[in-house]
């Protein structure tokens, strides 16, 4: 646990001061800065309700990680499983991509509930929340399970699927075990219903879930103590939590960093959150590098879930 970071969100949330946060995957790193004196060169956007009607448009060109580089990490998570070490890992990776689109272009295209453009460094679009408190009641919003929405029937195949189905109920047990360190009366509001997403050239549909908690009082001055005891998010890793996060530094073989953190915004009476992903980096070369996962249960089919890699690589325009 960082407890730098717990300290000063514990600080400014004492203090009703409204602020910025941004937190690495591993915790290592972060931003907090009060929204009055938030650097000009970080952007962000909180918008609850986004068209998923395409726009434009972009065209990305792809350099992913090979398929048989893929089934050798799937594979290892496959024994990991069958030896009892995990149940469910979020496997990602990062693709090189090539676009005529500076971040800043990007950002302003971006249709997204959650944009964020930090320095020349990233910018992130995305889909899902992490947790949002509000009168004393804090909610998250697990999003596990993704399928074109072309796919014939599309809605019904995905919430009939006995794979999507398993993962998505370990993916909000999870995160209803992790809200229970830091409310009471925890309970799922609305288990598994649709979001559409605008993915570039096509829609997914992504299968999500409500869960809510009770917070005390007094939860202002605990922001940094919630944030860090639920922190990294369920949805990225998998479970069991620690076990899993082991065993995908080993395999992912590369540093997540900001993506699959989270950031976002207390503003002295609420706060709202998000999960890094649909992320795109840049490295000190200039080269632009899009980092995407999905998760990995038993049932899972090698050739499926690597597609499902390669379609989440896009700019929601």
């Amino acid at each position: 646990m960082n407890l730098a970071l717990k300290d000063i969100l514990n600080k400014y949330g004492s203090q009703k001061e409204p602020f910025f946060f941004l937190i690495s995957y591993d915790l290592k790193n972060y931003v907090v800065q009060p929204l009055k004196d938030l650097d000009e060169d970080i952007q962000f956007e909180i918008n609850e309700k986004v068209s998923s009607k395409i726009h434009e448009n972009i065209n990305l060109s792809k350099s992913p990680l090979s398929f048989e580089e893929y089934k050798k990490k799937f594979n290892i998570l496959q024994e990991n499983i069958k030896e009892g070490n995990t149940y469910l890992l979020n496997l990602t990776t990062k693709t090189k991509i090539d676009t005529h689109l500076s971040l800043d272009e990007i950002y302003s295209k971006a249709r997204a509930k959650f944009k964020l453009k930090f320095k020349d460094d990233f910018v992130c679009f995305s889909p899902e929340r992490f947790i949002q408190i509000k009168k004393n009641k804090i909610f998250t919003y697990p999003m596990k399970g993704t399928i074109d929405g072309k796919v014939p029937n599309a809605e019904a195949r995905i919430l009939g699927d006995i794979k999507e189905m398993a993962e998505h109920t370990m993916v909000v047990d999870l995160l209803r075990n992790d809200l229970g360190i830091v409310a009471n009366k925890v309970k799922v509001e609305k288990f598994r219903y649709i979001d559409k997403i605008n993915a570039g050239n096509k829609k997914l549909l992504q299968i999500s879930s409500k869960i809510s908690g009770h917070l005390d009082e007094n939860w202002h001055e605990k922001i940094g103590d919630i944030l860090t005891s639920l922190l990294p998010a369920g949805s990225i890793t998998g479970t069991p939590k620690r076990k899993t996060i082991e065993i995908l530094n080993e395999v992912e073989d590369y540093e997540r960093d900001y993506y699959t953190g989270v950031f976002g915004v207390y503003d002295g009476v609420t706060l709202d959150s998000a999960v890094n992903i649909r992320f795109i980096e840049k490295n000190s070369m200039g080269k632009l590098f899009y980092k995407s996962g999905g998760g990995i249960t038993c049932d899972s089919n090698v050739y499926t879930e690597y597609l499902e890699l390669l379609d989440k690589i896009y700019i929601p325009a």
